[in-house]
């Protein structure tokens, strides 16, 4: 695929607040975004995520590496580049709270260049794409969280950049409005061509709508696949056990030693085991350890795991465990 954003080692680090030490937030990180696909990008608080959102908008220089967008390069030709991207970031701070909707759009248009009678047209459709018609004269600050961040992707969309950036689009956001804006992200691919970068907390929304993810620890890149890729490799080794009596105290520690991870709940009628095993030929082992007190198993499943278990298992380092040991 053709790629639309190039991140080459980047590098960069923070001098400490009355110190002459230096922090690495950023070390070697690469990848690439294809042109049309939603990408996420994530990373524990601290890890160097924003670090890297900011030197990919221009908002930050790195130390060492280089990012283009297009094929231009964003330090050599800043300007140039940066018309190829737009940022919409957390907080609300895209727009100016005392114009109107409308006025928004259109003083947007005019920094770049644009009258109001360039955008008239492209203004009417993004109202109601973006379901603010009957909104448009409402001052900013008067309107819902969600009306406002639907507003900020307005105007980026306005600025008809190739890629948009997103930190948080889903922040704050009640559950109807959260879900409008996933449906309005991927209409932006589907219709528009639009490449999108998604930040966010929000697990449910990465699984939902992206593609393909990059996870960043401790200012490296750890983990770069598709989304799928990940569930299917968690997906396979995660079971839950309902048994028809309690475990033995020689079988529980038995568990413990061999799957130290596992999770076990009893109550008067039965008990449930919760365990995620490293390879496949493990449950014969599982198998071993309640055979010993011929402890009656009612059922077995799969259990269903969602994209926060996978994130969390990732910088843990769980991945790296599991392609190590073959099924």
């Amino acid at each position: 695929m053709e790629s639309i954003i190039e991140v080459q080692n980047l590098k960069k680090s923070y001098r400490k607040r009355k110190s002459k030490e230096y922090v690495k937030a950023v070390s070697e990180v690469s990848f690439t975004v294809n042109r049309g696909e939603i990408l996420g990008l994530l990373g524990p608080n601290g890890a160097g995520k924003t670090t890297t959102i900011k030197m990919i908008c221009g908002l930050l220089t790195p130390d060492s590496g280089s990012i283009k967008i297009n094929g231009i390069d964003n330090k050599d030709k800043r300007l140039k580049a940066l018309r190829h991207i737009s940022a919409v970031l957390e907080g609300n701070r895209n727009l100016y709270w005392r114009l109107t909707v409308k006025e928004n759009l259109e003083y947007f248009a005019g920094n770049r260049g644009l009258s109001r009678r360039d955008v008239s047209v492209q203004v009417e459709e993004l109202l109601v794409k973006f379901n603010l018609k009957g909104k448009e004269n409402e001052l900013v600050n008067r309107l819902s969280r969600g009306m406002q961040q639907k507003l900020a992707i307005a105007v980026a969309m306005l600025a008809d950049s190739e890629v948009i950036l997103l930190d948080e689009p889903t922040l704050g956001l009640d559950v109807e409005t959260g879900y409008e804006v996933r449906e309005i992200l991927k209409a932006l691919v589907r219709d528009y061509n639009r490449t999108i970068i998604i930040s966010s907390h929000d697990m449910d929304v990465i699984q939902n709508i992206c593609e393909r993810t990059v996870i960043i620890n401790q200012g490296k890149i750890i983990t770069d696949d598709k989304v799928e890729n990940l569930l299917r490799l968690f997906d396979v080794r995660a079971y839950t056990v309902e048994l028809g009596d309690s475990l033995s105290e020689q079988q529980e520690q038995l568990l413990l030693q061999k799957f130290p991870q596992h999770e076990y709940t009893k109550d008067a009628l039965k008990s449930m085991l919760s365990i995620d095993l490293a390879k496949s030929g493990e449950i014969y082992e599982l198998f071993d350890i309640l055979k010993l007190n011929n402890t009656p198993v009612e059922a077995i499943d799969r259990k269903t795991i969602n994209f926060e278990q996978i994130f969390l298992k990732i910088v843990k380092g769980e991945k790296q465990d599991a392609l190590a040991k073959p099924s």
